[in-house]
């Protein structure tokens, strides 16, 4: 059961098209503001949705009232018509007054990045752990959004149990409605992660390697090499959500679990994050955490940082991260560069051997310390 939303503007059975706006504050410098704008770009590519048109305006500080100056709100107002964009998307999170706010100038829906994310969650999550996840990601981040425009629920939802009084407005209907449903969604997750839990105690005496780093890394790749696995591979932004097990064989045929999680990504929505914990506890609970890297990304250093923060706050140690520079069949970089790291190709199996070599170390090693 889901909750659908009202979405004014868009084409009958035509593809939705997107204005993309960013901002550069004085803490971020300008070129790294257009390389999120790129990369919000990209998200919304992943989603299914053309980009019409982006813009990036500089400010000492976000509008209260609209995030942006009102002289840009109202040039982006008169550009949409041109560019058929029935979409406006902000590379930052945008309050629910914000939001209010610009859809009354624009004319047209109004959605923040972690919105964007959240719709590519919806679209891809697959089993019932992951959509169970994502459905309840997607309502706490609506719940304080709800306005006039997202209408209508009750009937969509076909929930029984909650009922209004005759002077009872509809929106607090409607917010009384996603609550229950929030609620039972946290009951149902509870449940799955006890099954979960079971199954881990189930094979503890089999060592597990989890594969995590930025979305679009080559995680996938990496995880049908090392298993002999045909899991989807995408050349998409989040290709991958639901998390995988497979055994594989590491040096000298010894027999590990690898673990295939979700892709890591700057400004992850943190009810994201809390959704999918579980999921993400694969990582946590991995005798060894392969760090994969796109070294062919001419932004991987930032996206280094970025997997290294969630990976910091999830309380994965450092001695059981194994760095892996994949995707180096793209690059000419003299053999020795990069000596703390193991360098791959997934796609063309160069370096595997030599990873799992390291692997199976790696385990001895912090066997030998347990």
């Amino acid at each position: 059961m889901t909750f659908t939303i009202e979405t004014p503007g868009k084409p009958a059975g035509g593809t939705r098209r997107a204005f993309l706006v960013g901002v550069a504050l004085p803490a971020l410098p300008l070129w790294l503001a257009e390389e999120h704008l790129d990369e919000l770009a990209e998200l919304a590519r992943a989603a299914g949705v053309e980009v019409a048109g982006t813009t990036l305006q500089r400010r000492r500080s976000p509008d209260s009232r609209l995030f942006i100056g009102g002289g840009k709100a109202e040039e982006i107002a008169e550009a949409l018509p041109s560019v058929s964009a029935d979409l406006v998307v902000f590379d930052d999170d945008l309050s629910p007054s914000q939001l209010k706010n610009l859809e009354k100038i624009f004319s047209v829906q109004v959605m923040d990045r972690s919105g964007l994310i959240l719709e590519i969650f919806h679209q891809r999550a697959r089993t019932r752990e992951a959509r169970t996840q994502v459905e309840l990601a997607r309502l706490e981040y609506l719940l304080p959004r709800l306005t006039r425009l997202w209408t209508h629920l009750s009937r969509q939802a076909g929930h029984s149990g909650v009922r209004g009084g005759a002077g009872e407005k509809q929106l607090e209907v409607d917010r009384r409605m996603l609550r229950t449903r929030i609620a039972g969604l946290k009951k149902d997750l509870r449940k799955i992660e006890r099954t979960r839990e079971l199954q881990r105690r189930g094979r503890r005496n089999v060592p597990t390697v989890a594969l995590a780093g930025y979305t679009n890394a080559g995680k996938s790749t990496l995880f049908n090499r090392l298993t002999q696995s045909d899991a989807k591979v995408k050349d998409l932004l989040f290709a991958t959500l639901d998390s995988r097990l497979r055994q594989g064989a590491v040096a000298e045929g010894r027999v590990v679990v690898f673990g295939d999680t979700v892709g890591f990504i700057r400004k992850l929505p943190h009810h994201l994050v809390a959704s999918f914990r579980s999921t993400l506890e694969e990582v946590t609970e991995a005798d060894v955490v392969l760090h994969v890297i796109d070294r062919s990304n001419p932004r991987w250093e930032e996206q280094v940082q970025v997997a290294a923060e969630v990976l910091t706050d999830l309380g994965v140690e450092d001695d059981r991260i194994l760095t892996v520079h994949n995707k180096v069949d793209r690059l000419s970089l003299p053999a020795g560069s990069f000596p703390d790291a193991i360098r791959v190709s997934a796609r063309t199996g160069a370096g595997i051997d030599e990873l799992k070599v390291e692997i199976a170390q790696r385990l001895d090693d912090l066997a030998a310390v347990g």
